[in-house]
């Protein structure tokens, strides 16, 4: 069965689900060096598009207008899941997209609500993606453990890929 570039997509996708928080890695503006911090997912669409609300005054904002380069690590260590997602970033100040993605959670960082001048989208167009998925339950996963370990032959952690978007 041939990987075509929809499949690839659903896969990212659906790896994506299992996840509700992400670093996003920029990198600093005078520095140049790589700066990571958490995000919530917003939203991620069927082609794979992710959204994340932010405030215009953090630096990633300033960061992704310098470079739009990002990347995004996720982890589900309860899935045994484990992705990291390049790609690009824009700022969005589409009033429309933000009324269709906001829920009252996001009131928690935007006390004045979806009005709140400091609120904007970053849109995250995923380029490629890596992934490590071993779904096992932990009970296998310490049984293939403990198998490799007698039998002396290298532990199978499950699949690997690259996701090409």
């Amino acid at each position: 069965m041939k990987n075509t570039p929809a499949k690839q997509v659903n896969k990212l996708v659906e790896l994506v689900k299992e996840v509700n928080t992400c670093m996003l890695i920029t990198i600093e503006k005078y520095t140049e060096h790589l700066s990571g911090r958490p995000m919530g997912i917003t939203k991620i669409e069927g082609d794979g598009t992710m959204w994340f609300f932010a405030k215009m005054s953090s630096p990633k904002v300033d960061e992704i207008e310098q470079n739009m380069n990002i990347s995004l690590v996720m982890m589900s260590e309860s899935k045994n899941m484990y992705l990291m997602v390049n790609g690009t970033a824009r700022l969005s100040y589409d009033y429309g997209k933000m009324k269709e993605l906001w829920n009252p959670m996001m009131k928690v960082w935007f006390p004045l609500g979806i009005d709140d001048p400091e609120v904007l989208l970053i849109k995250v167009t995923p380029t490629e993606a890596s992934y490590w998925d071993n779904s096992s339950s932990k009970i296998n996963i310490a049984f293939n453990m403990v198998k490799a370990f007698v039998t002396g032959k290298e532990y199978d952690e499950g699949e690997h890929g690259r996701i090409a978007l």
